[in-house]
């Protein structure tokens, strides 16, 4: 995080998501701040709470991207839950302190990544090793009275098959692999919510208490290359050094993007689901405040994490959430709805926008699909047109529209003669016209 500003954070996400600044800004202050509170010295540091963050939006404008990209971003542990999946404690649905036992997960896999990757020249060797001594085994290792002379030969002949094996020469060649397989406990947990995780963890338990079995496979050299390098790395990888450091990253790092938080926030507050509802923002309280949730490695303080909610607020306001959950999202960043130019952008500037997506489909047909600037501004005007006549569902809108579109070239394709196919936009309105004119059939086809 440390080689990344505020504005160097805001470019990035603008290479894959258009417009919607004053959301990336808020997003960018609160990821570098994560980055300036670790350079607090003293007992500050601990005091210094992380500003969250809630973003308003209809569907469709960039809300659940903006989460995306900064997963990439952050390199820290994210995690993007939807909050529609919890309930209150009692009903049937997830406990909200699972969100905090995924991150921890997360965090754990990351380390672990970043620690093989550390350890993966010497883990190669060593399992090149091992494949020499199954190519080549030393049958008098253990016997005392061998020669000089043999050992000298033996070593010999080993430096040379280790030539061989490092410029590939037995590759193809078939050996006997011991492997060792963690032994599987076939067990369901049933019961109230976050009993699955306590049937993860009893399983955890047992497993580490049974004996692991050994088996022997047949497989080429190269599959066993690649086997026997985890195996070694699972050996040098330090297991407490990974816990450590992943629960030191969740704690001061970690992100969770809460998507649908508008789901869990009713406004009568009186009856039905809404008394569920409530309850999912009671149960997320002290988790967004501040409080330890166990987990399988241990105790994780959530002080210190973002929390940034998103939801498109309907038919409620964010007014509408209990008063110490509203306090604890200080900042609210409305993100703007999505206009005709914004649609022609997000077809063409994004590095994974549409056209270029459909381009390279059909590319793999060997057909060059190419889109004219009218055609380009046809598709962008057709789109806000439906959004506006319909449900408004904004960038979302041009994907059935770009499907409809190319519909007929995506079904016909491979066919003789055709390398080329030249967007307009007479062909744009040629197809869409007819449904556009009829309501009904474009209310389920667009």
């Amino acid at each position: 995080m440390k080689q990344m500003t505020p504005r160097q954070i805001v470019k990035e996400l603008d290479r894959y998501i258009i417009g919607q600044t004053n959301a990336k800004k808020a997003v960018a202050i609160a990821l570098r701040n994560r980055w300036r509170r670790q350079q607090v010295e003293g007992r500050l540091k601990d005091e210094i709470m992380p500003n969250n963050i809630i973003m308003i939006g209809s569907t469709g404008v960039g809300k659940t991207e903006i989460a995306r990209r900064l997963a990439a971003l952050a390199n820290a542990p994210f995690i993007k839950v939807e909050a529609s999946k919890f309930t209150e404690v009692g009903y049937v649905g997830r406990d909200v302190e699972s969100i905090v036992r995924d991150l921890m997960d997360t965090a754990v896999s990351m380390v672990e990544r970043e620690k093989y990757n550390e350890v993966m020249e010497l883990a190669e060797r060593l399992a090149n090793e091992r494949i020499i001594d199954i190519l080549f085994p030393d049958d008098y290792k253990d016997d005392p009275k061998q020669s000089t002379e043999k050992k000298e030969r033996y070593k010999r002949t080993r430096s040379r098959i280790r030539k061989k094996l490092e410029l590939g020469e037995f590759e193809d060649k078939l050996i006997e692999v011991e492997l060792s397989d963690e032994p599987t406990i076939g067990m369901q947990v049933f019961g109230p919510m976050g009993m699955e995780d306590i049937g993860m963890n009893i399983k955890d338990m047992i497993s580490g208490s049974l004996p692991k079995t050994k088996r022997s496979k047949k497989m080429k050299v190269v599959e066993a290359r690649e086997v026997l390098t985890d195996n070694e790395a699972s050996k040098l990888i330090d297991q407490d050094e990974v816990i450590r450091l992943a629960k030191e990253r969740a704690e001061n790092n970690g992100i969770v993007f809460l998507d649908e938080i508008d789901k869990v926030v009713g406004n009568n507050g009186g009856s039905g689901p809404d008394v569920s509802r409530e309850g999912v923002q009671r149960d997320l309280l002290p988790i967004v405040e501040g409080s330890n949730v166990n987990t399988k490695y241990g105790a994780i303080v959530t002080d210190h994490i973002l929390f940034i909610a998103a939801g498109a607020f309907h038919v409620s306001a964010p007014s509408d959430m209990i008063p110490e959950l509203q306090g604890r999202f200080p900042i609210r960043v409305e993100l703007d709805k999505l206009t005709t130019e914004d649609f022609i952008k997000i077809l063409t500037h994004p590095r994974s926008a549409l056209i270029k997506q459909y381009t390279a489909l059909l590319s793999a047909e060997k057909v060059e699909l190419e889109f004219n600037k009218a055609a380009i501004r046809a598709v962008a005007q057709i789109a806000s047109q439906v959004n506006a006549n319909m449900e408004n569902i904004g960038a979302r809108r041009l994907h059935t529209i770009m499907t409809t579109l190319l519909e007929k070239p995506l079904f016909e394709h491979p066919k003789r003669g055709e390398k080329k196919i030249k967007v307009t936009a007479k062909m744009v309105k040629e197809s869409l016209d007819g449904i556009l004119e009829d309501q009904d059939l474009s209310r389920y086809i667009l």
